[in-house]
Order: structure tokens, then sequence, then C-alpha cells
């Protein structure tokens, strides 16, 4: 049927709610972009259009807690409207941007100029990040606290322009500045300076790509990640690990056993790609920061998305071009685009018996709702914001690059074997795609956050 593209109301009905408690065949009423009513065999008021979910899996909207969309400075990898078009084909309603942009996010001001990029462009609902610096390490708890801000990103490992905190003096500042929880890249910066250097020594005419795991190796991670969970005890500030890469980092985080003072994330390139196959297979498409490590790594991490204590799953969709991409390693930049294509991984992961649904919610979902506080969205019930996707478990086949619409090419997982793609996404109650096409004006807008 046609949609008005002004009515926020909508029944969702005949589909299988994913729930806390698993499936549940149910309709879903939105009234005014607000869940109304969830419960079987309702009529849709007068004026209410009707979508029908039969056959189908009703997700509640996923969260992207980590992207990088590039704008401004890089638009030739990636924009905000691409990445969100992206974004909302893949089923994800809502994501947070990182702020190692050209300029960087540094302040209030290339925050307001980032979310007046998105007003009107973005397809999925959004967040950015404020990016730590030696700079302005004293001003961020001001600062973080900006409506739309999803807080504050630290880079202990070495990044884009100034934002880079590798002594612990600088670190502990901004961890005494705010009270949000801090979201850290934690690799050990005076380590990788050494290791870069040796490599360029021993290869100085550009060496394997294969060697990418080698240089950042596990006990470059793992010595930051010591040092970030000492700090963060003795600050009391909680903090965030992204993109966990190696088994040693998970055994520390329990070890340490410090509570909800710390939030572990889990990318899909670390859960479904493994050295070395994925260097000899992908080349450089498969480089990334913390690289991607062999299978020993990878099935702890899926341990940890069930046992804990991972927390959320973050795609950190890091575009580059082709071109770009063919640079001999190290020339080459590290970074997957990844954010259309997490649900689809996941639902293989379903298939193939590691993941169960309910744990697609837990971790996509009410988990980056937990590490950030978000508001007014999560497992679907009256008052919430009604946002959704609708899954078609049927839908299989090879990975096709024709679906994917972020303006990088270089996706390792093109040709996959899926297990389900998203069909439709709600947003309000307002169809924003259809068939992996988005439909209608860009709809976005800026996330809350308690």
């Amino acid at each position: 049927m046609t949609f008005d593209p002004d009515n926020k109301s909508l029944l969702v009905r005949g589909g299988q709610l994913l729930t806390p408690n698993g499936l549940e065949s149910t309709d879903i009423l939105i009234s005014n972009g607000l869940v109304s009513t969830i419960a079987p065999n309702q009529t849709a008021p007068s004026e209410c259009p009707t979508l029908d979910a039969s056959g189908q899996l009703v997700f509640p909207g996923p969260i992207d807690p980590q992207v990088h969309f590039r704008e401004p400075g890089g638009e030739a990898k990636e924009d905000l409207a691409s990445g969100s078009a992206a974004a909302i084909a893949g089923g994800v309603t809502a994501f947070c941007e990182m702020p190692n942009t050209n300029p960087a996010t540094t302040n209030p001001a290339a925050l307001q100029d980032k979310f007046a990029r998105a007003k009107g462009r973005s397809r999925a609902d959004y967040a950015f990040f404020l990016g730590a610096s030696p700079e302005n390490a004293d001003q961020l708890g001001e600062w973080e606290r900006v409506p739309g801000c999803a807080g504050v990103k630290v880079f202990m490992g070495s990044s884009t322009g100034n934002l880079l905190v590798e002594d612990d003096d600088t670190l502990e500042r901004v961890l005494r500045s705010g009270t949000r929880r801090v979201t850290v890249h934690s690799e050990d910066n005076p380590r990788l300076s050494e290791r870069y250097a040796a490599l360029t020594q021993q290869h100085p005419a550009g060496a394997a790509v294969a060697l990418h795991p080698d240089v950042r190796d596990v006990e470059c991670a793992v010595r930051s990640t010591k040092r970030l969970l000492t700090l963060a005890e003795k600050t009391g500030r909680p903090v965030h690990l992204l993109h966990v890469s190696t088994a040693e980092e998970l055994d520390l985080v329990r070890e340490r056993d410090l509570g909800d003072l710390v939030t572990v994330e889990a990318t899909p390139n670390h859960l479904f790609l493994t050295a070395p196959d994925c260097y000899t297979e992908f080349g450089t498409w498969a480089q990334m920061n913390p690289p991607v490590r062999d299978a020993r790594h990878r099935d702890a991490l899926r341990r940890a998305l069930v046992k804990g204590p991972v927390t959320c799953i973050g795609s950190d969709h890091a575009p580059h071009t082709a071109e770009e991409k063919a640079r001999s390693f190290p020339d080459s930049p590290s970074g997957i685009p990844g954010v259309q294509t997490t649900l689809a991984l996941l639902l293989t992961a379903v298939r193939d018996g590691w993941l169960q649904y309910e744990d697609i919610l837990r971790l996509c979902v009410t988990g980056p709702i937990k590490v950030y506080g978000i508001e007014n969205r999560g497992p679907l019930s009256p008052g919430l914001e009604g946002n959704l996707i609708l899954v078609n478990p049927d839908l299989t086949g090879p990975l096709r690059a024709d679906w994917l619409l972020s303006r990088s090419p270089c996706n390792p997982f093109i040709g996959r074997e899926m297990a389900g793609l998203p069909t439709t996404a709600v947003l309000r109650g307002q169809v924003v795609m259809r068939a992996g096409i988005p439909v209608g004006p860009a709809r976005g807008e800026p996330l809350s956050f308690a």
C-alpha cells in the first residue's frame, strides 16, 4: 500500500517480534512515532497504514555505536548521506560517529558543524563523539553534555591529527574531566612506534600485509589495556574498550573484575575473519586496527559474546577508496567498511549455532543503550520510539556487491553466504527502507542520552 510520508502511525502485523525472551507472534501498533500496543490480532485504526510482516522477524531497531563516516574532510571515502544510507539498508537505525575527521571533532563548534551536516541528510538517527587530546582534556567534562554528543573518544594508539593520548598523565586528566563513559582505542603507542620503525628498517620497499598482526602485536593491545584499567579503577571513571582483538584482553577484564566500570565491544571483522587466511585472500582489504588475528582470538571473542565480557557490537565502519587500499603495506590505510553487513553476518552466526537471536538483541540494542545511556529506545514496549527492522530469514545466498551502498568497495565479505537479510526499516512509525533501498526523505534525528 501507499504510505503517507507524514503519518507516524503504523500497524506492523503478523511478524515474529524479537524480545529478550525469544520470538513472539504479535502485532505492533505505533502511534505518533511511539509504540502504543503490542498484542496479537490488532485492527488498524482509521488512517493508520498496515505493514505486513508475515513470515518475517521483527527486530527492535539496532544501533551501531562505532562508525567513521569521514565527513568533513574525507567525503571521497564516505559522507553522512552515503554512510547513513548504507546503515539503514543494513538494518541499522542509529549510529554513533567517531571524531577522527578533518578537522577533528575536538570542541563544541566542530560538534555543531556535524549536527548541521547531518540534519536532513542522515537516513538513520545519529550522535557524534568528541575526540580527546592533550589540549582539550580539562574541558571535556563540560563539553560531553552537549545534546547529541555520544561522549568522549580516546585514541591511546596513533590516529588522525592531534587525537592521541599516549601518556598516563594526560589520560588521567581526561578520565577526571567528566562523568560519562569514555570510549577507548587501546593500543600502546610507544610500542607501536618502535615496531613500525623496525618494520620500515627491515622492509624499506614495503612488506607483506600478513605482518600487520605481528607489528601491532598482542602485547601492544594488552600493555595499553592494563594501563587503562588501572586508571579507570584509580579515577572511578567508566570506560568502554573498543574493538577488542585478543583473548588476553578478555582474560584481563575478567581478572580485574571491575564490574560496570568496564564495558567491551567486539567487531564483526574480528569475529568472522581470521589470520593468516584473510590476508592471503583479501590483502589490505582485511587490514584494520587493531588487527584481525588468528583463530584462537576469534574463538575467544565468539565465546565472550555469549558468556561475557563483551557488551555490544560495533562495526567500526572505516571506508577507504580502492586506490588507497592498493598501496603497499604499511602505507596502505587500515579500516574495513561494515555498517551495512553487521546484522547480515550475525544472522549467519545464528544459522551456524554459535549465537541466538536474543544475543543479537542484547549486543546490538540493549548493549549500546547500556554502554552510552541512550534514551527512548530498546526492546519494543509501549512508550518507546517505534523503530524496527523486518528481517527475512529466507533471503539466503552470497552477499552481492551491488547491494552495498557505501562509497568504499573494499568489503571482504562480498560473496559470503548469508542467512537472512533486512527487508524493511521503520523509524518512528515511518517506513524508511524497503527491499534494501532507502525511501522517502532523510528522517534521522539526534540521539538523546541520560
